[in-house]
């Protein structure tokens, strides 16, 4: 089953590589990773989808929580959410064919943000699956390059996260966590 993980972390050296070393070890495959700054300074936020089975997900969570710089871990998979990706693609372009790919950019609400005398370079935002309907449709002109960014996701609501790590910065090594649940690290 494809998972959906939003986990927030410490924006410090090393932690993707601990996150990424974690799920290696467990035996499962990452399908899409992404990390970017959140609107909180100092932390990062990665969006990670694996395919895993339903009991392997608790134990990935709490495997994650065992992390030290893991702030919040949130599976997403079961709630209302957002999920989106980006991509660039660049297409050759003759003079024949570029009214056909402006007309295929137009229906996939794409846009196109370069212009070359041989070629195109199209920006699209969406599901994979509409990503990857409009890079099927361009194959017939030849897709040259293409560089995606990977699932990134957001519950919807105000009220979406899940539980959140309160001991930053702690010495006594307890780990308390919203809802009065507490793990030791």
């Amino acid at each position: 089953m494809e998972t959906t993980f939003v986990v927030h972390v410490e924006d410090q050296p090393g932690v993707l590589t601990r996150v990424a070393s974690l799920v290696r070890r467990r035996g499962f495959n990452i399908e899409s990773l992404t990390v970017g700054h959140t609107e909180t300074p100092g932390v990062s936020r990665m969006t990670i989808v694996l395919d895993v089975d339903e009991a392997a997900i608790a134990r990935i969570e709490a495997n994650l929580y065992k992390l030290v710089n893991v702030i919040r871990v949130d599976n997403v998979t079961p709630r209302p959410s957002v999920f989106r990706d980006l991509a660039m693609i660049k297409v050759a372009a003759t003079a024949e064919s570029r009214g056909a790919i402006m007309q295929l950019v137009d229906v996939f609400r794409a846009r196109v943000v370069d212009v070359s005398p041989d070629s195109l370079i199209i920006e699209i935002t969406g599901t994979e699956d509409k990503i990857d309907g409009l890079v099927e449709m361009l194959k017939q002109y030849g897709v040259l390059e293409m560089a995606r960014t990977g699932r990134v996701a957001m519950s919807r609501g105000a009220d979406a996260g899940q539980r959140a790590r309160t001991d930053i910065g702690d010495d006594d090594g307890e780990v308390a966590l919203d809802g009065n649940v507490s793990y030791s690290v």
